[in-house]
């Protein structure tokens, strides 16, 4: 089970793509869909058959965006949260052999396309929250613990 959290960047990218769905690019592939199916047998059709499973395509993540936006649950920064890692935290760890990792930790919809960001269910953030800079951590991963120390903690305001 997802933790429905997003930081306000996160939702606005969300809401943005959301917008050019279904004002821009669905208006804009039903035109060709109908133009298409105007010139005839649509079986053998290349150009229907294309943008007719592209509507698909763009119906499906409209229906997944807009159920995912209702459900989702903004976390905004306070300043209550300096010192301590928490929702939409960037860190910076370290581990024994000297491998430095920085990365911010954000909700499961934010992680697609960046390499950068972990989800708040990943168990690195689970391990994580509430640690201050210097505290160390363990971590299970599939080939047994690891620790790792903070080094940093930072939030964009």
């Amino acid at each position: 089970m997802k933790t429905k959290l997003i930081t306000r960047e996160g939702y606005d990218k969300l809401k943005t793509e959301l917008d050019y769905l279904w004002r821009e690019e669905r208006p804009e592939v039903t035109k060709k869909v109908t133009w298409a199916a105007s010139l005839g047998d649509r079986s053998e059709n290349a150009d229907y058959q294309y943008n007719k499973k592209r509507l698909r395509e763009i119906d499906r993540r409209v229906r997944y965006l807009t159920k995912c936006l209702e459900q989702l649950r903004i976390v905004d920064y306070s300043p209550q949260q300096d010192g301590k890692v928490f929702f939409g935290a960037w860190v910076e760890v370290e581990n024994d052999d000297g491998d430095i990792k920085r990365f911010r930790i954000v909700g499961y919809d934010e992680i697609f396309g960046r390499k950068d960001y972990i989800s708040i269910d990943s168990p690195m953030a689970r391990a994580l929250l509430k640690k201050e800079v210097g505290d160390s951590l363990v971590v299970t991963t599939p080939v047994g613990d690891a620790t790792w120390y903070v080094n940093q903690i930072e939030y964009i305001k």
